[in-house]
């Protein structure tokens, strides 16, 4: 019994076997005419055209505020006030030094006066004369000095008030009254103004290998988490070289302007770029499934009693060579033939050039398509840009209308039950979660 249960079994695998070949289908399509737009896809970063960080030359505390998050400011407004009482200090310490200098220079012109006098009637020496006279020009370049002291002190008085070198929106604000700002080896950064909201920007990092692609003027789409559903559209305006590395990718910003009339787009938001690179319209296109379809091994395989390629040796003694094999020579013999025919050095360097244009690769992929009787029939296509569904043809032995393979259906088969399963245990019972022979006595 059990020798017969796994006959039948072989017996029944072979017939769903062979019955499933004989059912196997392909999903097909058209090729069609249309447009073809290739794209390069990249993120990048929302911001306003012009955005100025305001921040202090001074040290000091917070003393007023005068702007917050989102307010209009006008060129010149007054933004934040620094405590102004250590400054106003040092401006009249400044003032006291000035004036004490112009004592002192005062003092030292009048023993000048002086020593000349008693030099000319012969009561002094030169050298007292000379004494006095650097005395009296030290004094003075200390005037200068201390004025230039006070001069910087009322610069630092005027820098505790912080007014908008802009007419824009207030982006950000990093300080609150009361807190100290600390300008000892940078000027702190106190508002983010932002110029104008109505006219944005984009900055999108486009991979290396796409940058080559991209250039200044094409239009670029894209979207935003905030509107999903709304596409909008800018222009490539700058392309810097600035790259950056990360990870070992090498990416380049490039700018795209956006209108933004309505004031939606907000700085700092996330956008995915599609850049419209190449277009052709109205071409004769293939879908990519197509391309990559690929028959089983026994489609591809070729028919029974198809003798193989002959193979023919030359008088010459050369070793012989496939008569299906492409009939343009190889590099070698093509500069060897050529050679002979054009001597000296043009004749060689035409003869180069010739075999290095006829090596020159050509873009040519395979498709299959399906004849009347169901069966594959290759066909060689020249393939030109892509749009990731569609793919143009530039040269091939296709038509409008022609039917194209890009996928395997097979019908579904019911395969055999697990052995034992569906098949009736020993003494006849179902299911007998074994189907071997009866158990003898324990």
């Amino acid at each position: 019994m059990r020798r017969t249960a796994i006959v039948c079994l072989l017996v029944l695998a072979a017939a769903c076997k062979g019955r499933g070949k004989n059912d196997q289908q392909y999903q097909t399509a058209k090729i069609d005419r249309g447009n073809v737009t290739e794209t390069v896809t990249a993120t990048g970063t929302l911001s306003a055209v012009t955005t100025v960080q305001i921040g202090s030359q001074v040290s000091g505390v917070i003393a007023q505020l005068y702007a917050d998050f989102n307010s209009h400011v006008t060129k010149g407004q007054l933004l934040a006030e620094l405590d102004p009482t250590p400054f106003q200090a040092q401006v009249e310490q400044r003032q006291a030094d000035l004036t004490k200098a112009r004592v002192e220079v005062a003092n030292a012109k009048v023993n000048y006066d002086r020593q000349a006098r008693l030099a000319r009637a012969g009561l002094a020496p030169q050298a007292d004369v000379d004494n006095a006279k650097a005395q009296y020009d030290g004094a003075a370049a200390q005037v200068q000095q201390s004025n230039a002291a006070l001069s910087q002190s009322l610069t630092n008085l005027r820098y505790t008030k912080i007014s908008s070198p802009i007419a824009g929106v207030v982006v950000d604000r990093a300080y609150d009254v009361g807190q100290t700002v600390a300008a000892s080896f940078q000027a702190p950064t106190l508002f983010q103004i932002a110029q104008d909201l109505t006219k944005m920007q984009v900055q999108a990092d486009v991979d290396q290998s796409d940058i080559g692609r991209v250039q200044v003027g094409q239009t670029a789409r894209f979207t935003v988490d905030a509107y999903p559903d709304e596409e909008f559209r800018g222009r490539i305006s700058q392309i810097r070289l600035n790259a950056t590395i990360n990870q070992n990718v090498v990416s380049y910003p490039v700018m795209i302007e956006v209108p933004n009339p309505g004031e939606r787009l907000r700085p700092k938001m996330t956008a995915n770029v599609t850049i419209d690179v190449a277009t052709v319209r109205d071409v004769l296109r293939v879908p990519n499934a197509a391309l990559r379809f690929r028959p089983p091994e026994s489609e591809s395989k070729p028919a029974t009693g198809t003798a193989p390629p002959q193979r023919t040796a030359s008088a010459s003694g050369e070793a012989p060579s496939s008569t299906t094999g492409s009939a343009a020579p190889s590099f070698e013999r093509g500069m060897e033939r050529m050679g002979q025919r054009r001597r000296g050095m043009a004749g060689a360097a035409e003869a180069l050039g010739a075999a290095t244009q006829q090596r020159a690769p050509r873009k040519s992929q395979t498709v299959y398509l399906l004849d009347a009787n169901k069966k594959l029939q290759p066909a060689q296509i020249r393939t030109g840009i892509s749009d990731g569904r569609f793919t143009e043809i530039v040269d091939g032995s296709v038509k409008v209308g022609d039917t194209v393979v890009i996928g395997l259906a097979t019908s579904k088969v019911e395969g055999p039950a697990a052995f034992g399963g569906g098949m009736g245990g020993p003494g006849g019972r179902p299911g007998g979660g074994g189907g071997g022979a009866p158990r003898g006595p324990r």
